[in-house]
């Protein structure tokens, strides 16, 4: 992984992952197929690995919004703590031809669906809104906590990422609106979930 970050996936090269290794080029064969293959079992196994400690994270909490927090929070530190992984992970998921696509796909279902939970129980505990639509939500938290860690490496992680885990929870639920600033009209209708 610390090859890929540094030097990017297409410009690695097996000779290059076998030096960081310390091991000859074709030890790296006995274990892996080809660069591809390197990086599809990352995704196979670090990135499963990262994620069961998220949900992990998020049901130690008592409550809809704590298990919010909890995510948001381990995400974060997980990525400030292994940088090398969040520049792979990063750069893969936003490619449009995806190597570990099957593998980006069952993360972000997993992900998406935590999140669904969460609010799901936050509407059944009275602490989230009936009137979401419960995709936009999902998609709203990922990008959102995608974006900043994005921003976070492009700087260089000159700051604490994890230290944003309290101002996101707080812009999630509170929003971007002062409360007098705008209120919904009557006419309006509850939004569907979906």
């Amino acid at each position: 992984m610390r090859v890929f970050a540094k030097q990017g996936f297409f410009n690695a090269t097996i000779s290059r992952i076998a030096r960081e290794a310390g091991v000859a080029d074709g030890t790296i064969y006995l274990y892996f197929r080809n660069k591809d293959d390197i990086l599809i079992q990352f995704f196979n196994y670090k990135a499963k690995q990262v994620f069961q400690g998220f949900k992990r994270e998020a049901e130690q909490a008592s409550d809809a919004i704590e298990m919010l927090f909890r995510l948001i929070r381990r995400h974060l530190e997980e990525f400030q703590k292994d940088r090398n992984m969040a520049i792979v992970y990063q750069s893969e998921f936003h490619q449009i031809r995806r190597i570990a696509e099957p593998q980006i796909r069952e993360m972000y279902q997993l992900y998406s669906d935590l999140i669904a939970r969460i609010i799901e129980q936050g509407q059944q505990e009275g602490s989230i809104r009936q009137d979401l639509y419960l995709g936009l939500v999902k998609r709203m938290v990922i990008g959102t906590v995608d974006e900043t860690i994005s921003t976070w490496l492009h700087s260089g992680g000159r700051y604490d990422l994890a230290a944003l885990a309290q101002p996101l929870l707080d812009l999630f639920l509170r929003g971007i609106a002062s409360p007098r600033a705008w209120q919904p009209s009557l006419n309006d209708e509850p939004a569907q979930q979906g």
